[in-house]
């Protein structure tokens, strides 16, 4: 049925405000294609401005700003002044390879926000060529008819020509109150150079303003920085999504950490000079290196990329996301609140059974329309738009079109005087139509079964028949419609200033006589079972919020296995409980029926208040404020209005709900892969700093100066930003309950694991060059040793971390292509820093010899063993504490 209005005041039904789709016969083609083409060239796109992508020089100076980067400018300039020309040159050499690899970084994560930006650009429906087309926004121009519904963002500045409006003006005004919208008189499209400036202003639309009731056309005057908004400033338009949680954390992070970097350092450059007697320059190269080895600048990295590409991933299964923070949301989720009609069911209805009082009527084999049920098809048309856009409607029409077809029952064209829309208060509108008969009315009314019998005041043995009809049609997953007729006499001899009677406040205020009921089946989508199915074992619950009969949600939630609990909260029950008792209540239901709007905006208040993580489905205009109280708000992008996508924070671009459970299974994947990413960080830091920091202490020769620390952490970036986004899914990422909103990537555990993974390798390694400082090996000799087991040990780092539940030579064989890759590059490296004499001297390394590789075969084995000894631990760990 038509989405539920604020109010019950009747509308006046114009040739535009009547029907679902405005009645374009009076206006030409609309422009040509080439036209349009042309005006789009020379005017530019229709887009606010907004901020543009970062340019390439932007990019450099914010890398160049980077503490990493300073740091690495100050350590090549101290080899200059210590006359190590070549170590500059290689460092800042490095300066210009990683500026590369941050402008494919960052240009491969605008690209995925451009796709986005793209997908979620608003739409609009115009008349081009004869026909109504459906276009992005960006590509209206002035000139364009824009057909507009209830629910429509405007596209640009224009002017009403025919039809009714009430737009919400809000972000011009700052009034919450709708304002009414009429065109010129004369015709349509008629220009009135005596028009008043009232009468301008009531004609006038603007871009981003929101219809909220009533369908019209309009010409478009403005388009882009022309436009009203436009003239405001950039400001109202770009506007830039703030941090979101995990964002704000690892900002916090990086802060500690990197204020512990700079005590640490200046520690280290104290120690070296004081304590070991080196020069000043050697030691603020040290101490320099501590702080590389420290900062873990990949985290940010990390956010960025793994949430914006996974969006983008999450829009290939046809789900788009308007905001980026929503993906942290959606491995957290634990309630999924849907609408039933053309979420869980295909949206596609069709007339199933027709009864009155005396009869029942099913067009299954039947060969004709009994006489009886003539006057129920032909007020069940009267009662619905001609061409109508909801499908329920559209399926009314079909069916008498077939059924009274030659019959004087159909009335092709027939506009109403006037219309009483459903409310809030009425679950059912009326439709006037002019009589022959002097001062008479014709009236046609669908609804809700048990608001058309109050309407027509029948007796309570009468209303018992008509419940218990509509309650065996419901069970049968049906979905009923009251119809009723009536005809109503103008006594009054005032008439409104538009020469039409003075209409009756109310529907109440007709007499009318109650014809039968009218029962539609839309058949579940086929791939729901399997994904409710899914969906329980992630323990994820479903609840069903309809507007439909009782027994209609149970039945339809029967037969696509949504409950086993059979009970029922209504929105009269609702309305009946407080706070308290509804959170109580909603532990032990998941079908809702008869909702209003403003009942599924409590249930997500309530659920929410209940510790619960919702995401919510939902279409019309009044959605919205549940949308956005949802953590996760999911608008139709079929069917839904403007104002319900811009609400919402994924738009279901087929509103298909195996699509949500597809967003969940890649959000969980999503958020799967920053944990690997950040576990692995804090690992393999940890070795870095110790080869960094230990030797000073401990009077050795220094191991890891700034040139092997940019070697490595031209690793480390890729890895954290291409291996582990491109990570697959865990076997049993769907068959493990959703994880504590409250568990952050960033937490204790989870970076104490990680800490402890680089503690056994930093172990390993220090003990390693103490054997080979005892055993008489050269710094250079001993320095090679160390840092090509530390290279092995990064790729021994990935596998361990990338699955926790198998050992890390498990993770060899699986599917991810960049893990070959990376395994390949770290071998180029290896090859080349000893390789090549003059790398292999710059460096400070010597060739190994045998007893050097087997004395780094034998570091891996031991830091192997650590890394499997640690997994058993904490699964035994985890294990336990899941038991209690």
């Amino acid at each position: 049925m038509p989405s539920t209005q604020s109010h019950a005041s009747p509308t006046p039904a114009t040739a535009g405000a009547a029907s679902a789709t405005p009645d374009t016969s009076s206006f030409p083609g609309g422009l040509s294609s080439t036209e349009a083409a042309r005006r789009l060239a020379a005017d530019g796109p229709n887009l606010l401005p907004g901020s543009a992508p970062k340019s390439i020089w932007a990019i450099v100076r914010e890398v160049l700003t980077e503490p990493m980067f300073l740091m690495l400018l100050a350590a090549g300039g101290i080899y200059l002044a210590l006359g190590d020309r070549g170590e500059a040159m290689f460092l800042l050499g490095f300066v210009f390879v990683v500026i590369g690899i941050t402008l494919v970084q960052e240009r491969r994560t605008q690209r995925a926000l451009e796709s986005l930006r793209d997908l979620s650009a608003p739409r609009a429906l115009v008349l081009r060529d004869g026909k109504e087309q459906r276009i992005p926004g960006r590509d209206v121009v002035c000139g364009d008819l824009l057909v507009l519904h209830e629910g429509d963002r405007i596209a640009a500045d224009a002017m009403l020509l025919d039809g009714q409006l009430e737009v919400d003006e809000s972000l011009l005004t700052g009034e919450s109150v709708p304002v009414a919208k009429l065109p010129r008189p004369g015709t349509p499209g008629s220009a009135n150079a005596n028009a008043s400036a009232q009468d301008e202003e009531a004609q006038q639309l603007y871009a981003s303003t929101v219809v909220t009731r009533g369908i019209g056309i309009a010409q478009v005057c403005a388009t882009a920085a022309k436009t009203a908004v436009g003239r405001i400033g950039a400001d109202l338009a770009a506007t830039v999504e703030p941090p979101s949680a995990l964002q704000r954390d690892s900002r916090t992070l990086v802060r500690r950490i990197g204020l512990l970097a700079s005590l640490l350092a200046v520690a280290q450059v104290l120690l070296g000079w004081w304590w070991d007697g080196r020069p000043l320059l050697e030691s603020l190269l040290s101490g320099i290196a501590l702080s590389m080895a420290i900062l873990p600048e990949e985290i940010p990295v990390i956010l960025t990329v793994f949430l914006a590409l996974g969006a983008w991933r999450i829009a290939q299964q046809k789900v788009l996301t308007r905001r980026v923070s929503a993906v942290e949301a959606l491995g957290a989720i634990t309630v999924l609140a849907v609408d039933k009609t053309g979420t869980l069911t295909v949206n596609r209805m069709a007339v199933a059974e027709l009864a009155t009082p005396e009869a029942h009527f099913r067009p299954e084999g039947a060969q004709s329309l009994p006489e009886p049920f003539h006057p129920l098809t032909e007020f069940a048309m009267l009662a619905t738009p001609g061409d109508p856009f909801d499908p329920m409607e559209k399926a009314i029409q079909a069916f008498g079109h077939h059924w009274l077809a030659g019959t004087e029952h159909v009335h092709d064209g027939r506009e109403p005087e006037f219309e009483y829309a459903l409310s809030g208060e009425i679950l059912a509108m009326t439709r006037v139509y002019e009589s022959s008969a002097p001062a008479q009315h014709l009236l046609a009314t669908k609804g809700a079964p048990e608001a058309v019998a109050d309407l027509c005041h029948l007796a309570p043995a009468q209303r018992e028949a008509i419940q218990r009809q509509t309650q065996a049609m419901a069970e049968r997953g049906l979905r009923v419609l009251g119809v009723a007729r009536g005809r109503w006499t103008d006594t009054d001899t005032a008439s409104a200033a538009d020469g039409s009677p003075p209409w009756p406040a109310s529907q109440h205020n007709f007499e009318f006589e109650f014809l039968g009921l009218v029962a539609l089946a839309d058949p579940p989508r086929a791939d729901v079972p399997a994904a409710l199915a899914e969906c329980r074992a992630a323990g994820v619950r479903v609840i069903m919020m309809t507007g439909d009969h009782p027994a209609t949600a149970r039945a339809i939630a029967q037969q696509v296995g949504l409950s086993e609990r059979p009970d029922v909260i209504t929105g009269a029950e609702i309305e009946a409980l407080d706070d308290a008792a509804l959170r109580a209540r909603l532990q032990h239901v998941d079908l809702c029926a008869r909702l209003k709007p403003q009942h599924k905006l409590r249930l997500v208040q309530a659920l929410r208040a209940d510790g619960e993580v919702v995401a919510m489905t939902g279409d019309g205009v009044n959605d919205a404020p549940a949308l956005k109280a949802a953590d996760v708000g999911i608008a139709m992008g079929e069917r839904g209005t403007d104002v319900a996508r811009e609400a919402a924070a994924l738009v279901l671009l087929d509103d298909s709900f195996a699509r949500i459970v597809a967003a969940i299974r890649q959000g969980r994947r999503i958020d799967d892969n920053i944990r690997k990413a950040t576990r692995f960080v804090f690992a393999v830091h940890v070795p870095i700093i110790a080869l960094a920091l230990v030797p000073t202490l401990l009077h050795w020769p220094v191991l890891l100066l700034p040139v092997h620390i940019v070697l490595l952490e031209l690793l480390i970036d890729p890895i954290c930003s291409i291996v582990f986004e491109a990570e697959p899914e865990d076997e049993d990422l769907m068959q493990r309950p959703p994880r504590p909103v409250t568990d952050s990537p960033f937490a204790a555990a989870p970076l104490l694991l990680g800490a402890a993974q680089g503690v056994g390798m930093g172990a390993a390694l220090l003990a390693g060059q103490a054997w080979l400082v005892a055993a008489g090996w050269s710094a250079a000799q001993g320095r090679a040793v160390v840092f090509c087991t530390l290279v092995l040990v990064v790729m021994l780092l990935i596998l361990a971390n990338r699955d926790l539940a198998h050992p890390p030579w498990h993770g060899i064989t699986d599917p991810n292509p960049w893990l070959r890759r990376m395994a390949g590059a770290m071998g180029l490296l290896l090859l080349a820093v000893l390789g090549v004499p003059w790398l292999r001297e710059l460096m400070g390394l010597a060739l190994p010899g045998t007893q050097g590789w087997l004395a780094g075969a034998a570091l891996l084995a031991l830091c192997l063993a650590w890394l499997e000894l640690l997994r058993r631990v904490s699964r035994l760990w985890q294990g336990r504490r899941v038991s209690r």
